[in-house]
């Protein structure tokens, strides 16, 4: 049976606010307990004593509650220190009343630990002691462990109301110094409602997640907005250092299990919630979350022993190069580092793992958050040399291992439409790229015409339209095909496809021009295995198609598939038919006109044969009638 020794020790220490903070000193650095765990009956009695206080410099992760102390007029009693900007502080760091330290969030701990910063007096809040006498953090273990361990003093607020959570997350009433039982709500922070454009981010994120991936998932509405479009996955895992009550239902649903884990398989692991009551109950006394201190939830080589990590962050601006800014806007500072970069190396590290940085592609006011540089003063967060993938509401830019003209136009495809061509002329400028390179012919990729194939002999390819950004996956196409395959594609010997010929081919408008491949399924960029385009004719009523298929993939009936695909494109677009021209010992070519759905006529001349094939007008003025309705209602 437990000892009750501790309970008799543990009354004595109870008192007042105003009896618990007779400890604090002038000249004190004081550490607040941070995020949703603020003590805010210590705060509000902090201010209190002002009057008899000077020179205090308080130490707060993230503040969100009120900071009183922050006020003008105690700007000779107390100088704040934040490691992450709230939105209550902001405008103090903006008018030099408050101080801002960036820095790695896993690293935080050590400032503490090692004596850089020494605490005086860490104004803490717990749950109330179970009967071994220990005290949970709840939900705001983070920094707040380390900090308090290393103060000279611990004042604690015990609060009934603050939940239960296991792990690394207790101090024994015995490394207390002074209790004030004080019960009120758990400051609540609802998650954000994403809005149309970071539900499409969010969306877009999703494809990056496959089944077995372990998520972390970072502040804001749209790390958020990721999670609604997941409940159609398996086997999912947490190892994040913070996470909100959009969990909950994937947890409930059994998307979230953790069993795919490779450390802590089965729990949620976390250094901090942030969310409602709901949230909070969920955690309480729940051994599927284990909180632990920021210093090994956010330790980029205990994050990397999960495989498939994806580690999804946001931004505020981005450049063609990839260096990303997520902590200040100009000389401003917005936020901070936080757990971004420990979070975008630790999945670079893992086995499979995706960093990804999310942001929209303007800003609320129009600006252009894909920028040819970084503002002037704002700080380079996530290096180039970190990034991997980058998404916005126009899709997915995969950076890694990239050349910057590669990288450039990749930004530049996911960028808002209105400032393309305008980044694409600074690109230039800067010989990012190619100085005779065509400004991209569509305004939008259609996502809505990928399609995912299963083969005859049960293969699985992605059909997917080509952009610009896709110019090295032709160009390996063509030299990876063999001689006899190209030949016949191109009517004849062709030893080289110069890069302004395949730009031909991959910057097409998807509507009088289109180029369709075949590409192993993977998250970006597979393998092309096959490429069909068409061009129109001369009378712009029908036009001419061509075909290419790497010989492993041909006799698959990969090509009959890909061209039924484009018959229906064509039709939607009101074309009345294709023409081809298929050597004559091109055999496998004419089988898939033929074998089609269409008629088809052919006329031998000269060792080549000159294809027509005809579509049913009904079924055209069908199909455009059709598409133009889904257009619209897109619109509406």
């Amino acid at each position: 049976m437990p000892s009750a020794a501790w309970r008799e020790r543990y009354e004595g220490k109870v008192t007042t606010v105003a009896g618990a903070l007779a400890r604090v000193r002038r000249g004190d650095r004081i550490f607040i307990g941070a995020g949703c765990g603020e003590p805010q009956a210590l705060v509000d009695g902090l201010t209190d004593m002002a009057g008899r206080l000077a020179d205090l410099d308080v130490y707060h992760l993230l503040t969100l509650g009120t900071a009183p102390y922050a006020a003008p007029r105690f700007s000779n009693v107390f100088r704040h220190n934040s490691f992450f900007i709230g939105a209550d502080t902001r405008h103090d760091v903006a008018e030099g009343r408050a101080d801002y330290t960036p820095l790695f969030l896993s690293e935080v701990p050590r400032l503490f630990t090692a004596g850089h910063i020494p605490i005086d007096v860490a104004l803490i809040q717990v749950s109330p002691p179970d009967e071994h006498g220990n005290c949970s953090y709840g939900v705001a273990v983070d920094i707040t462990k380390p900090a308090a361990e290393n103060a000279k003093i611990r004042i604690a607020q015990v609060n009934k109301h603050m939940p239960r959570t296991l792990g690394d997350s207790f101090i024994h009433t015995d490394d207390i110094d002074a209790v004030v039982e004080h019960d009120e709500p758990i400051l609540a922070q609802p998650p954000p409602e994403p809005d149309a454009v970071s539900r499409e981010i969010g969306r877009q994120v999703a494809k990056l997640v496959e089944d077995g991936s372990c998520l972390q998932i970072g502040i804001g509405a749209v790390p958020a907005a990721v999670l609604q479009f997941l409940f159609n996955r398996k086997d999912l895992g947490l190892h994040t250092e913070m996470f909100t009550d959009a969990v909950i239902d994937l947890v409930a649903d059994g998307v979230i299990t953790n069993q795919r884990k490779n450390i802590h398989r089965g729990k949620i692991l976390a250094s901090f919630c942030m969310g409602t009551k709901r949230l909070y109950e969920f955690v309480h006394n729940n051994p599927q979350c284990e909180f632990r201190p920021s210093n090994y939830t956010n330790d980029p080589f205990v994050i990397g022993r999960n495989d498939r990590m994806v580690a999804i962050n946001g931004a505020l601006e981005i450049d063609l190069t990839g260096q990303v800014c997520s902590d200040s806007l100009g000389y401003n500072f917005y936020s901070g580092i936080g757990g971004q970069v420990d979070f975008i190396r630790g999945a670079g590290r893992s086995l499979g793992g995706k960093p990804v940085v999310c942001l929209p592609s303007q800003a609320h006011h129009g600006e252009s958050r894909i920028v040819d540089h970084l503002s002037e003063g704002a700080g380079v967060v996530t290096t180039r040399g970190d990034v991997h993938y980058v998404v916005t509401e126009y899709g997915i830019a995969y950076l890694h291992g990239r050349s910057i003209r590669e990288r450039a136009m990749a930004l530049i495809e996911i960028a808002h439409p209105d400032v393309r061509a305008e980044l694409l002329a600074h690109a230039k400028e800067r010989h990012y790229v190619f100085m005779d390179m065509a400004s991209p012919r569509s305004e939008r990729y259609p996502e809505e015409l990928e399609r995912h194939v299963t083969l005859p002999d049960g293969g699985h390819v992605l059909f997917r339209p080509l952009r610009l950004s896709d110019d090295a996956l032709v160009r390996d196409l063509f030299y990876d095909t063999g001689e006899r395959s190209v030949y016949q594609r191109f009517m004849g010997h062709k030893a080289t496809y110069p890069r302004q010929e395949r730009e031909e081919v991959v910057n097409v408008d998807y509507s009088t021009t289109m180029s369709i491949a075949a590409a192993t399924v993977a998250p970006i960029a597979g393998q092309l295995v096959a490429l069909a385009e068409w061009r129109p004719d001369p009378d712009g009523t029908t036009a001419e198609v061509a075909f290419l298929v790497r010989d492993e993939w041909q006799n698959r009936g990969l090509g009959t598939l890909l061209f039924e695909y484009l018959v229906d494109l064509a039709m939607e677009r009101g074309f009345t038919g294709f023409t081809a021209e298929v050597l004559a010992d091109n055999q496998g070519m004419l089988h898939v006109f033929q074998d089609g759905s269409q008629p088809v006529r052919t006329r031998l001349s000269d060792g080549a044969y000159s294809v027509k094939i005809e579509f049913d007008p009904d079924e055209v003025r069908r199909r455009t009638a059709a598409a133009r309705r889904s257009r619209d209602r897109a619109r509406d």
